[in-house]
């Protein structure tokens, strides 16, 4: 979004560029994939504006020629040659074609009649295979060029050779200069002080060398100066010639204030086309640069998946010092990523709420305040067309809009918006970028052209008040023939196509000068709607009123002599020699040749400045000849230099309306007839007289709408009091009439003083319309972290109205007015939960209050989930997350049990569930808070009837255990292995698990054998003795042993729960014996304190198998300091303390049984 585009004519450069876009913004690039359209010369004017083409830090579009070599194959994105690309193969040749080159041939016998222009042709020697160019031409008063010639491999995707040619009597000879940089040396851009054009940076492709080579001198000598980054793009400060910001490959940002020669780093995370030199007038900003910021974060929870941009911050600093002591951060909170736009004395982010952006402006560095756009505009995309003369035009897309934009124009401030078209039509650009058929003309202050789509048509538009008001093209009178065209307004017109080349070798559809007013040359159709065929070219001479049609087929037209010739040159995919001049503003065309042999022509570049005189035409032979370049030189077809008679006046008007933007103004233009350089040192000269005011001069203010009858009246959803918001801070406020005064028109007196805004006194008023919101827009925190409340009154006296906040944690605060609370009230929560924060406005005449329920939360670090190793068929069992940190805010759980597609969903951390099946179940459960999301699984044995049995460890084991999950995992296994060992028993028939936490225990469970004891409950009974007599008497007698690594070998014992010993009372196991008992009795003494008190404890539930009736957990938001919870750090050091607790209990139902060593049951881990 929110892109500026002008056209400048730069240190021998025709370019459309971003003013401060940071690819080599003074160089040409001209590629020889395709002969292309030509330059309209040395552009220095249409400044409007096609949305977005290149963003800052991106290099210029390169245009490729169908080389069918290695590495070249035809691209995509090429742009439109001169004469349709390659398709040479491909595409028919017109008839006209062929007849235009049937007159070629007839022409070249009798050349001795024909006009030729003085023209010199030098070969590029040994470039033949070199497929993309780059041109400086240094300016006025300089004869120096230079020329980077490079093979670029589209295989590879770099370049692989390249050559440095320069001339120095304006393209006549050139100087192959590779040895001078360096032979084997590779060179990739060129680039030259927008300040000063003496000054030369060339970059070596970074696949072989980082380096940079510097010229003081117009590229005469060079020095070469290593890199330790990859340059992807320069960006040159507007006034500083030295300084430069360079973007590199790894999102960071570096500067130089020594044109290259050191670098420092500025910042990192720096976003891509998002960084600015700040245009303001004072120095102290001058040396400052504003920057997007960016945060990472994967897309998904698999480490395979890519990281997207989650939030960005907008940063200024010192372009030396980009320290954190002198960052700057004015826009209080996180913006969209790529949102970020400079332009001029404004500054444009976006912040999305809700799913729907909402665009912010700061003018002059001020705070930033919302555009207020209509009410029901709903944006779904919005692009800053232009910031010139202090107001904001942008081109909105809307809610019901899909090709088409409306435009909108602000006052000076850029935050209030009103229509100025609607449905002007968009189009997609080589890089994705959208284009806006949008135009403004050079040289006539206020005046556009516009495609605007109505009923399915597309139609062009004129304004010359800056949108007020718009009208169609009137069609010419005539053809190319003299034959009359009948074309009636509304239903005929002229259309024209609007696109302005990106690239300098190329020309757009459209061109005007500032040094010619009032000529404009496009491309076009008349009719009921504008095509693609049938195109011609037309020319206007007096700013839009009359047109007439110059040519019946589609020319490149250059101004020559600030616009006192023309320059034609044909589209045509065919070799040309010609091109045509017109003396008289394109009513006559002369034929001139201006080399002898046929050429394809690339692209053409003319002369800095208005007064070009001198162009080069690049082209070749045949698709593997070497560049040709042909110098022409104007000079010598006019006759002498113009003199004061040759010039008359010429009055701007709109159909006869002279009062334009509230001034006659009466322009200096050539004689037709008059053949004479106007030469460098003429100047447009303008006289301009102010108007009375009147209704047109002023368009329609904020939340009014133009009706049929051309009143401004209030749009339905417009109240005209809620103007009055200015008496909130101040003690007066612009009482609006409904209408406001065009920016920058000038007249004087007439309406003036009834259709402008009044000053008056503020109301007294109860406070209405007051908002709440935090500066971030979201309705979610986390502890420790400063929340920035700011507070709305859009009615009221501020300065009489007191403001009271309340937190919603004890803590509130009033201020005595609105005024002081501008820059928003800051504000550190502690602890987790949901808050009611109030805001209430009071003064004599009433009061009003307003709520926002804010969440405050901690990050969710892990989660554990509690389940029984072994569960009871057909008996509901208890299934408990346990967090880190306990209390982390308002989070959902996801619980999925087998094989069941529908998972259950709640907002507590446990649930009850019974197994109706016998087998293995897998329980899995998600834990969903903020933009984190966890899980964990457990896998759950479910029989009708088993025994289980503690077991205990000789205390060597403890010295190994570090307490993981895969650790227990992996000893169950051997203990089991074992024990089959040990005792013959089934191992279909034993299960065993480790349980968490230190000193280490275990459990086994037995299961009947199915096949003896299906049916018959009596024999389960006796079975299960029978298997459990056998097993504890392998361990009574020590046989159950493993090795856990060489030298240590660990014993299993049967842990007793009775007043009798546990283990074997010999000597070498009584301490172990004594400890598992004590640490038995403290886990039960545990277990049933957390159970008396457990809501005390935030986020530890135990529960109890056996118990039917669950307990109703409180949700509470602390709205007190003496009712707190615990913070996000001490929270997880609490839980920490107690993990063994959490994780150690269990109740075990054994289908009619108990087991019979212990009234303690475990079954959680």
């Amino acid at each position: 979004m929110l892109w500026h585009w002008k056209e400048s004519c730069l240190y021998g450069l025709a370019l459309l560029c971003n003013p401060l876009s940071s690819s080599p913004p003074w160089i040409a690039s001209l590629n020889r994939t395709f002969p292309q359209h030509l330059n309209c010369g040395c552009i220095t004017a249409p400044k409007l504006v096609r949305g977005l083409l290149s963003a800052p830090g991106e290099p210029h579009h390169r245009v490729r020629r169908s080389t069918q070599g290695p590495g070249s194959p035809p691209s995509a994105r090429s742009l439109p040659a001169f004469g349709n690309s390659t398709g040479r193969s491909a595409r028919r040749v017109p008839r006209s074609d062929l007849r235009w080159n049937r007159e070629e041939r007839r022409t070249a016998t009798s050349r001795q009649e024909e006009l030729k222009l003085t023209s010199s042709t030098f070969a590029l020697t040994g470039d033949s295979a070199h497929n993309q160019a780059m041109v400086h031409w240094s300016g006025q008063n300089s004869s120096v060029i230079l020329m980077l010639t490079k093979l670029y491999d589209f295989n590879l995707g770099s370049v692989t050779e390249s050559s440095l040619w320069r001339s120095t009597d304006y393209g006549t000879t050139y100087e192959k200069l590779n040895e001078k940089v360096g032979v084997k040396t590779i060179l990739s851009y060129l680039y030259v002080s927008p300040n000063n054009k003496r000054k030369i940076m060339l970059l070596t492709d970074p696949e072989v060398e980082s380096s940079l080579l510097i010229s003081s001198d117009e590229g005469a000598t060079y020095q070469k100066y290593r890199l330790n980054f990859y340059i992807l793009s320069l960006l040159f400060h507007p006034e500083q010639e030295d300084w430069i910001l360079a973007y590199g490959h790894d999102q960071k940002l570096y500067s130089s204030v020594e044109f290259g020669r050191r670098w420092q780093l500025v910042h990192e995370r720096v976003a891509p086309n998002r960084f600015y030199c700040y245009q303001y007038q004072y120095y102290y900003y001058l040396s400052s640069v504003c920057l997007e910021i960016q945060y990472t974060e994967p897309s998904c929870f698999s480490a395979v998946c890519p990281v997207v941009v989650a939030e960005a911050l907008y940063v200024t600093c010192k372009l030396q010092n980009c320290t954190d002591a002198n960052k700057g951060k004015p826009f209080p909170g996180y913006i969209d990523p790529n949102s970020l736009v400079v332009q001029d004395e404004y500054v444009f982010v976006q912040v999305s709420t809700g799913g729907r952006p909402i665009y912010y402006v700061s003018s002059r560095r001020d705070v930033f305040t919302p555009m207020k756009l209509p009410k029901y505009t709903l944006p779904k995309d919005l692009h800053v067309i232009s910031t010139d003369e202090n107001r904001v035009v942008a081109a909105v897309q809307e809610w019901n809009q899909n090709d088409t934009y409306n435009l909108y124009v602000s006052e000076a401030g850029g935050i209030y918006y009103t229509l100025a078209l609607e449905n002007v039509m968009s189009s997609m650009g080589p890089e994705g970028n959208v284009m806006i058929d949008l135009y403004e003309v050079a040289g006539i202050k206020g005046m556009f052209l516009a495609n605007k789509k109505q009923n399915n048509e597309v139609k062009t538009y004129i304004t010359y008040n800056k949108g007020r008001d718009w009208r169609l093209l009137q069609a010419p009178s005539a053809d190319l023939r003299g034959n009359r065209i009948h074309c009636m307004l509304p239903y005929c017109s002229l259309h024209l196509h609007l696109q302005v080349s990106a690239n300098p070798y190329t020309s757009g559809n459209i061109a005007s000068r500032e040094s010619a007013p009032g000529i404009i040359v496009a491309s076009g159709s008349i009719g009921a709607e504008l095509t693609s065929s049938n195109v011609s070219m037309f020319i206007t001479s007096d700013a839009g009123n009359t047109w007439r049609q110059i040519f019946d087929e589609e020319y490149s037209v250059l101004y020559l002599d600030q616009g006192g010739a023309l320059v034609a040159i044909r589209h045509t995919p065919l070799p040309i020699r010609h091109l045509w001049l017109s003396f008289d503003e394109g009513r006559v065309w002369n034929k001139y040749s201006f080399t002898s042999s046929p050429l394809f022509v690339d692209g053409v570049l003319g002369e800095p400045g208005e007064e070009t005189l001198i162009m080069t035409i690049f082209g070749h032979v045949s698709h593997r000849s070497e560049w040709q370049l042909v110098k022409i030189d104007f000079r010598s077809i006019f006759n002498r230099r113009c003199i004061e008679s040759d010039y008359v006046p010429w009055d701007l008007h709109d159909q006869g309306e002279r009062c334009l933007m509230g001034v006659k103004r009466v322009y200096r233009k050539l004689k037709p007839i008059a053949r004479c350089v106007m030469g460098k040192t003429y100047s447009v000269t303008m006289i301009s007289e102010p108007c009375d005011c009147t209704e047109s001069d002023f368009e329609c203010d904020y939340g009014f709408e133009r009706r049929a009858d051309g009143k401004c009246t209030p749009a339905f959803w417009f109240l005209p009091s809620s103007m009055s918001r200015t008496c909130t801070t101040e003690h007066t406020f612009l009482n609006s009439t409904g209408y406001r005064k065009v920016v920058s028109n000038n007249c004087t007196r007439g309406v003036m003083e009834q259709f402008t805004a009044r000053r008056q006194p503020c109301p007294s008023r109860a406070p209405r319309g007051l908002h709440l919101v935090t500066s971030e827009g979201k309705l979610t925190a986390t502890t420790a972290s400063n929340v920035t409340f700011l507070v709305f009154l859009e009615e009221g006296d501020g300065s009489k109205t007191s403001i009271t906040v309340d937190f919603g944690d004890g803590n509130a605060f009033t201020y005595s007015n609105v005024s002081s609370i501008e820059d928003g009230i800051k504000h550190i929560y502690k602890n987790v939960g949901i808050y009611r924060v109030s805001a209430t406005a009071e003064n004599t005449l009433g009061s009003e209050t307003v709520l926002l329920f804010l969440h405050i939360t901690c990050q969710l670090e892990s989660i554990h989930l509690s389940a029984p190793f072994v569960a009871v068929k057909n008996k509901e069992v208890n299934l408990t997350a346990v967090l880190s940190p306990s209390q982390v805010g308002t989070v959902t759980y996801i619980w999925w049990f087998g094989n069941n597609s529908e998972p259950v969903i709640t907002l507590e951390g446990s649930v009850a569930f019974t197994f109706s099946r016998e087998g293995i179940s897998v329980v899995t459960v998600q834990v969903s808070g903020g933009n984190t999301i966890l899980q964990d699984r457990k896998t759950v044995a479910v029989h009708e009837y088993f025994r289980s049995h503690l077991l205990a460890f000789s205390s060597n084991l403890d010295d190994h255990n570090p307490d993981v999950a895969e650790w227990r995992l992996d000893v169950s296994r051997v203990i089991k292995t074992s024990m089959v060992q040990a005792t013959g028993v089934n191992p279909e028939q034993l299960l065993v698990t480790v349980l968490p936490g230190l000193p280490t225990a275990a459990e086994f469970f037995l299961l009947p054998d199915k096949q003896l004891t299906e049916g018959k409950p009596d024999k389960t009974a006796t079975h299960l003795d029978q298997l459990s007599e056998l097993v504890l008497s392998a361990l009574n007698q020590n046989l159950v042993q493993f090795t856990l690594r060489p030298g240590v070998q660990i014993t299993v014992y049967a842990a007793h729960l009775s007043a009798a010993p546990l283990v074997d009372t010999s000597e070498n196991h009584s301490g172990s014996a004594m400890l598992m008992l004590l640490s038995v009795v403290v886990v039960g003494l545990a277990v049933f304190l957390i159970y008396k008190f457990k809501r005390k404890i935030p986020g530890l539930h135990v529960y109890a198998a056996m118990q039917d009736e669950k307990e109703q957990e409180m949700i509470q938001s602390p709205v007190s300091p003496t009712d707190s919870t615990p913070s996000c750090s001490s929270q997880r050091e609490l839980l920490t303390s107690l993990e063994p607790l959490d994780t150690e209990p269990n109740t075990q139902t054994i289908g009619e049984y108990h087991t019979v060593h212990s009234t303690l049951k475990r079954c959680f881990y």
